[in-house]
This record gives C-alpha cells, sequence and structure tokens, in this order.
C-alpha cells in the first residue's frame, strides 16, 4: 500500500518537475497552445434586461452609464449602421479580437488565415470597411516570422503582409499594433503600431521609411477596389510617420486627430498632418521601463519641436491608457460651444487612474487644447465608440452614445443635468 503511494507520488512530482521544466524551456510553444485554445473558444452574448444605472458626476454634468449587452471579450470594432433612431441591440455589429462577430446577437468564428495568432497579446486590431466588404487588420506568425496583415473576410484574401518584425519571439507584443481607422473622401487612414512593450529594436522601425510599423498609413480607395478585384499587389502609402502605438483616429473639420500609447507615461493626442513626424522612439513625455521589465528607467528627450518632431497637443504623465477617439456627442458640442473631442482609457495607475472618458476643448484653429476634463466611469476598461462603418460616432435620438468595455459588453452613455 505504501509503495504503491510512493510510487504514484513520485511520478506525479516527476511530472511536475518535467512540465516546469519544459514550459520554461519552451514559452513559444506555451504560447502557440494558448493562442489555439482562445482562438477556439465561443463568445456568449446576453441582453441585459434589468438594467442598473450608475451615475458619476463631471464638473458640469451627470454621465449616465447603463449596460445593455453583455459578453466575455474585448473588441476590435463596434458598428451601428441602421438609420432608425431607436436603438435596438440587434442590429449592433461587433469584431472582436479572437476572431468572433457578432451579429443579430448571434456569435460566430470569423474565417481568417491559418497565419492568424492571438500569441503575444496578437488578435484582429481593426476592422476597415469599403463597398460592403470586410478587411481586418490581424496580427500574424509563420515560421518564426511574426508580422500584420491586411485580410479580405468576405473573398478570404490577403491584400498586405508586412515584413518580419525584427526582435526576437519573446520582446514582441501586438498590443503594440494599437489601430483605428477612418474615411478621408477618396482614402481610407488606418494605424499600424510597433509592436513592443519596452523599447527594443520593432520601436526604431517607426522612424523607417522602408517599414510599414509606427506610422499612420493611406490606402488610396481606387487602388483598393483593383487589388480587390485582381492579383494586383495593395499599395500603402506613409500618411505621418514616428507613432508608437497609435489606438484611436477620428476627423474635426477636416483635421486629422490622433491618440497614442507612451511608455510608461506619456500617452499622446495629435493633430495628424500628412508627411509630419511625430518622433517615435526619438522623443518621448513618458521613460524606458524599469530594467526588471525590459527597460533601463532613462528618460527621453521630451521637447519635440526642439528635436524637429511634431509636439503633441496635449500629453498624459503618469499614462491614462489611452484607447479610442471621436467627436463629442452633439450634446457636449452644444453645452461646451467649443470644438470637442472625447477619448477612452483602459487603465491607468494609483497616481492617474484610467477607466475614463476624456474630454477635450480645443481652440479656434485646432492647435491647441484650451482645458480637458477627466471622468472616471468605476472600473470599467474602455475600448471602442460605438460608431458607424466608417468611424463616425453613433448618436441614438435621445443624444446617448454606446461603447464598449473589456470583457463586460456594451454600455450606454448618458448626459444630464447640466449646470
Amino acid at each position: 500500500m505504501i509503495k504503491n503511494f510512493l510510487v504514484t507520488f513520485t511520478l506525479c512530482l516527476l511530472t511536475i518537475v518535467f512540465t516546469a521544466i519544459w514550459t520554461s524551456e519552451n514559452p513559444e510553444k506555451i504560447e502557440k497552445i494558448k493562442s489555439y485554445f482562445k482562438k477556439k473558444k465561443t463568445v456568449q452574448v446576453k441582453v441585459v434586461k434589468k438594467n442598473e444605472t450608475q451615475k458619476f458626476v463631471a464638473n458640469s454634468f451627470t454621465v449616465e452609464v447603463e449596460k445593455v449587452l453583455d459578453f466575455n471579450s474585448k473588441t476590435a470594432f463596434v458598428s451601428y449602421n441602421d438609420t432608425n433612431d431607436d436603438f435596438d441591440e440587434k442590429r449592433l455589429e461587433i469584431y472582436t479580437q479572437t476572431g468572433t462577430l457578432i451579429q443579430n446577437l448571434q456569435s460566430k468564428k470569423i474565417n481568417l488565415p491559418k497565419h492568424f495568432t492571438l500569441q503575444r497579446n496578437g488578435g484582429v486590431k481593426t476592422i476597415i470597411s469599403f463597398n460592403a466588404k470586410k478587411i481586418a487588420l490581424i496580427s500574424s506568425s509563420e515560421k518564426n516570422c511574426f508580422f500584420a496583415s491586411l485580410f479580405l473576410i468576405n473573398d478570404q484574401k490577403e491584400l498586405f503582409r508586412s515584413n518580419c518584425l525584427p526582435e526576437v519571439a519573446k520582446n514582441n507584443d501586438f498590443n503594440g499594433l494599437g489601430s483605428s481607422n477612418i474615411h478621408l473622401q477618396d482614402k481610407i487612414l488606418f494605424s499600424l503600431g510597433t509592436p513592443e512593450k519596452h523599447a527594443s529594436k520593432n520601436s526604431t522601425l517607426a522612424q523607417l521609411d522602408s517599414s510599414k510599423f509606427g506610422k499612420i498609413l493611406e490606402i488610396n480607395k481606387e487602388n483598393l477596389l483593383k487589388s480587390i478585384n485582381s492579383s494586383d499587389e495593395l499599395q500603402i502609402n506613409i500618411f505621418s510617420k514616428g507613432h508608437r502605438v497609435p489606438q484611436g483616429l477620428t476627423i474635426l473639420k477636416d483635421s486629422i486627430f490622433n491618440v497614442e500609447h507612451g511608455p510608461k507615461g506619456g500617452d499622446e493626442l495629435n493633430k495628424v498632418i500628412k508627411g509630419k513626424n511625430y518622433g517615435w522612439p526619438n522623443v518621448s513625455y513618458g521613460t524606458n521601463y524599469l530594467k526588471d521589465n525590459g527597460g533601463d528607467g532613462s528618460s527621453f528627450k521630451i521637447n519635440h519641436e526642439k528635436n524637429n518632431f511634431e509636439e503633441p497637443l496635449f500629453a498624459f504623465v503618469p499614462s491614462v491608457g489611452i484607447s479610442s477617439l471621436n467627436n463629442c456627442p452633439k450634446v457636449l458640442k452644444q453645452y461646451y460651444k467649443k470644438d470637442c473631442l472625447m477619448a477612452l482609457s483602459l487603465y491607468g495607475n494609483s497616481l492617474r487612474k484610467g477607466h475614463s472618458i476624456i474630454i477635450f476643448l480645443l481652440n479656434e484653429n485646432l492647435k491647441k487644447v484650451e482645458s480637458i476634463e477627466k471622468i472616471q466611469l468605476g472600473n470599467l476598461i474602455l475600448r471602442h465608440f460605438v460608431t458607424n462603418n466608417q468611424n463616425v460616432l453613433y448618436e441614438d435620438k435621445n443624444g446617448d452614445i454606446y461603447l464598449s468595455a473589456d470583457k463586460k459588453g456594451i454600455f450606454r452613455l448618458s448626459f444630464n443635468d447640466f449646470r
């Protein structure tokens, strides 16, 4: 009896030791296994019938937050394209980062290429809509090559593939792809960040014209149509460079704005101008991560203009985990009587909490932030505004807006009690 117990115990102990050693020596295989099971996982969707409203008091009004749809995933893009003024959850079109489409309250897996990966925080990063076609910007891995690609979901066709990232696998972090997209007349702009958490070889790509990483990129719609209907390679041009993790993109009065993550501080709001350089990794208001996290704890050059780069309109120190950007809803524009942008934040730190909507009031020529208000909405990790297919903010007949929160679902925001 004791002998059998000792044999069983020894085998269990050896299995644990072997597993621990194999795991530590094969981190990429572990990442692949995790990626496989994440891609297989389905997303459960549930309409919230008993809606509880939370109220958050801002300086001049109250924000009421109400959950309308529940699902346990992170979004890549959320659109609502029906012209009916009455909001209906069934009309939401939700793409998740793990490759699921939620439509008519039903979830189904998107057919993505074999090289699509969830390794290293990878996934679907944004969805570009064009002529009833859907194009996914995805993280990819193939034969020890980590790259980004544009994949035409409808026709199962790859339109663009970046070069392989120069860093070894463990230093790649696809959270750094960021990404958003906007339609600008006959062009589509989309952002592509540098997939690194800490300063590395990947970060230097933001300054190289030979690389598409660390850029806001431009696609001519006529060229896109040709590429979709033929074997022609999709031509992608650099609109601006020197971006670290560009997250949100929006248009206000024909001017383009973006928000992006800095390194351990230095999240930015930028007015984006074609041909300009925004400095990363040469300048930043953030700092390198500490040594135990892969950095050296040093500061960057901070004065963008003196170093011949574009100065951000605003920089957050410490970071707030900036995410999406859009125009303010009509009710806020009417109240402030100023040009107004609104951003979302994921999470910050003990010094500056995230989980917030952030309102920027701009001067007349849109070159300066005159004031800012940050309103924390509990502990929600705020990811995307609900927009139409061209990333224009959706507002219902009551002036309410909608947004996604990581692994929580979709929430309605109402602005009331103006003072």
